[in-house]
């Protein structure tokens, strides 16, 4: 018998090898852009309406005095062009200011009085039982296989010790490319069903095209396994929650029937580097405060970030499936940032989203530098920015559109930052070179004398940087008033000096990362497609060379703004100062704040995550470090191993049909070359590795690949 038949062989007699249960297909329709006619409304999703005339009436009213004090600023002798065009900039800065410091002061308010969450989920409150099956999706995509699969790991055992794991299915989604990552993922998951036992239902299935991307891969589980399932919790690679946390999510969705969707709020953890750290610490401070006021407002109209949420299946199969957007990348094609459409097409057809923001449980990390935070910020880019096309879909309701402008507002605002400051420079080199018209054409009494007033503008500046800060110290007193929590982040007086050098540095970087995405956005107008790029999770470290490629730009914009601002004067040196210092310092901040070395410096930054790790991070990090980790040809690994050989045939989809005349050329090269090969070895060591992913990708192909005699 030739190999291949003996792998077959090998199938027929192990179950261990079936990586997927029997398919439960669910009808999943693409929803229309065009006309849609809106389902019934239950009468609960109107109460939030006197919270959001809270929040609008509250940003307009701010907004038209910080216009009022700007114009004032301006209008000494008139206003000219460049200044009618700085007032407008301003404005719409300043109104998305306003916004979100008067959502923060909701949510301080919400903290302070202990308000109960949305749903009634309480943390503190005896686990629930359970009615409905829930699926737990773990999407990967060219992953670390061995960190991913830690993880999966942790949070399986500590659904376990909850006593309700009967009630969860566990599947590992993968859309990898990398021939080596592939069969890697594979080994891990079979150690790990291995290792959990016969009853654990752990299933891993791999698409041999990456179509849509996640939103695809996950559209491809609904339809294949949708029906079996209540529930489906999305986690992303670098996700972790506890099973606390995913139990009362599951009884939440049976208690409340007309809910799509919970989005829980994911603390950063297993922070490396200092730029990783003080984001770390950020989010865990600032991070509370901001999710309690945007869910005491949103209600039953939340949003979804794509992860560490809880989705009902069938709302999902039913008003989620995206349509593929006309016209050419970046703005065409699949939709990246697919994870606020399907809230909204979600709450179009009738279904209440909400976000509970105290359940805690819940775990992401983030990227280690702020070069890599940048890739990841262009791809959100380019996924906001298509929402463009997303803005008229009828239907839609109101907060759900508020919830796409402020996605696209959040990368807009950078280069109306850029133009501001720019225009700002430029009325001022106007002032100082230009001779000005005392008498203006027509009849006047009194001369116009061009000028501004500088108090007035120290005191708008003042203003805005207020409604920046205060929402920073007012997360800091709520976590005074929780002794435990103040304990956890190493004292009041550590806490603070916390927030001064958070706020140090992230106001350093901030320029910085106003250069990259004003550059991002631009690309994306002008048509350039940044593709979708594995997010780094390692170190942080990058090169020298990379990081001088990467921050002159940043740096070359700090040299020509404190030039223009030196031939001003001095004053206006001074007064630019924190813009341009964190432009000028871009280079050695980077490889100052990227550095995992840097962590002993930033001793500060303690969270509770961090002082008192939850056992689901602990058993995550355990894992991970004492996991073998080899390095090895993908092809050599299922030649060597026969119980993975036959997994991984089984676990192969069917090939679709083909129609005469259609080639793959990268499998048509590859079988040319292993044809002309003599042994195993040499003919691995002729395929590339796109070729090698075609191989893997053909039952045929691969049989006659590992039927040739080694070297």
């Amino acid at each position: 018998m030739d190999t291949l038949g003996k792998v077959q062989g090998s199938l027929q007699r192990s179950d261990l090898n079936q990586f997927l249960p029997p398919e439960a297909p669910m009808e999943m329709a693409v929803q229309p852009l065009p006309p849609f006619r809106r389902q019934a409304q239950a009468s609960e999703f109107a109460r939030a309406w006197p919270r959001r005339a809270y929040l609008l009436a509250g940003t307009v009213l701010l907004t038209q005095a910080g216009c009022y004090e700007m114009y004032e600023v301006l209008q000494v002798g008139g206003v000219t062009i460049l200044e009618a065009i700085i007032l407008a900039l301003f404005v719409l800065l300043f109104a998305w200011v306003a916004f979100s410091f008067m959502s923060a002061i909701a949510g301080f308010f919400v903290l302070l009085l202990r308000r109960k969450d949305e749903l009634g989920i309480d943390s503190r409150a005896p686990l629930p039982a359970i009615e409905g099956r829930t699926a737990i999706l773990l999407p990967t995509y060219n992953e670390d296989p061995y960190s991913v699969l830690a993880r999966l790991r942790a949070v399986y055992e500590s659904v376990e010790e909850t006593g309700c794991a009967v009630k969860f299915d566990w599947f590992v989604l993968s859309d990898t490319t990398d021939p080596a990552i592939w069969i890697a993922e594979e080994k891990c998951f079979l150690q790990l069903r291995d290792e959990a036992g016969p009853t654990a239902r752990i299933f891993y299935r791999h698409r041999p095209e990456n179509t849509a991307r996640k939103s695809g891969n996950i559209e491809d589980w609904v339809k294949r396994f949708g029906s079996s399932y209540e529930c489906m919790l999305i986690l992303d690679a670098d996700s972790l929650m506890t099973g606390d946390t995913i139990v009362r999510l599951a009884a939440a969705m049976d208690e409340h029937r007309n809910v799509a969707l919970i989005q829980t709020l994911p603390i950063v953890v297993n922070a490396r580097t200092l730029f990783a750290r003080w984001q770390q610490f950020a989010g865990r401070l600032y991070g509370p405060l901001i999710a309690a006021g945007i869910a005491w407002w949103h209600g039953s109209e939340g949003n979804y970030w794509g992860h560490n949420a809880i989705i009902r299946v069938r709302a999902f199969a039913r008003d989620a499936a995206l349509p593929e957007l006309k016209g050419r990348k970046p703005f065409g094609g699949h939709i990246l940032s697919h994870d606020f459409i399907e809230a909204a097409f979600m709450r179009r057809g009738g279904w209440a989203i909400h976000m509970t923001a105290t359940l805690g449980g819940s775990y992401e990390e983030s990227p280690p530098s702020l070069l890599d935070f940048a890739a990841r910020d262009r791809r959100w880019c380019q996924g906001n920015l298509q929402h463009l096309a997303l803005l008229p879909a009828r239907g839609l309701h109101w907060v759900s559109r508020l919830h796409l402008l402020t996605g696209i507002g959040s990368y807009l605002t950078a280069p109306l930052w850029f133009i501001f400051l720019v225009f700002g420079i430029l009325v001022s080199l106007q002032a100082q070179f230009v001779r000005p018209e005392y008498f203006p054409k027509g009849f006047s009494l009194f001369p116009a004398w061009p000028a501004q007033d500088p108090i007035l503008a120290a005191w708008v500046f003042v203003g805005t940087m207020g409604m920046l800060i205060l929402p920073k110290m007012l997360a800091y007193i709520v976590m005074l008033t929780h002794k435990d929590e103040r304990a956890k982040f190493g004292g009041s007086f550590r806490a603070f000096a916390g927030i001064l050098a958070e706020t140090f540095l992230s106001g350093l970087t901030a320029p910085v990362m106003m250069i990259f995405q004003s550059s991002a956005v631009a690309g994306i107008l002008v048509g350039h497609d940044g593709g979708w790029q594995v997010q780094r999770r390692d170190d942080g470290a990058v090169s020298h060379e990379d990081t001088l490629r990467k921050y002159s730009v940043p740096t070359l914009f700090g040299i020509a703004m404190a030039i223009s601002a030196y031939a001003v004067s001095l004053t206006l040196l001074l007064w630019m100062m924190p813009v341009i210092l964190g432009l000028l310092l871009a280079i050695p901040l980077a490889m100052l704040s990227s550095s995992a070395s840097a962590r002993s410096t930033s001793s500060l930054f303690k969270t509770p995550e961090e002082t008192s790790p939850p056992q689901v991070l602990l058993r995550a990090n355990e894992l991970a470090n004492t996991l073998h980790r080899t390095v090895c040809c993908p092809l050599l690994e299922l030649h060597r191993d026969a119980d993975l050989r036959a997994a991984h045939l089984n676990n192969l989809s069917d090939p679709k049909p083909r129609n005469r005349g259609e080639v793959d050329p990268h499998l048509a090269i590859a079988r040319a070359k292993i044809e002309d090969a003599e042994t195993f070895d040499e003919a691995a060591a002729f395929l590339t590795p796109r070729e090698k992913f075609a191989v893997l990708n053909s039952p045929n192909v691969l049989g006659a690949l590992l039927a040739m005699p080694p070297s």
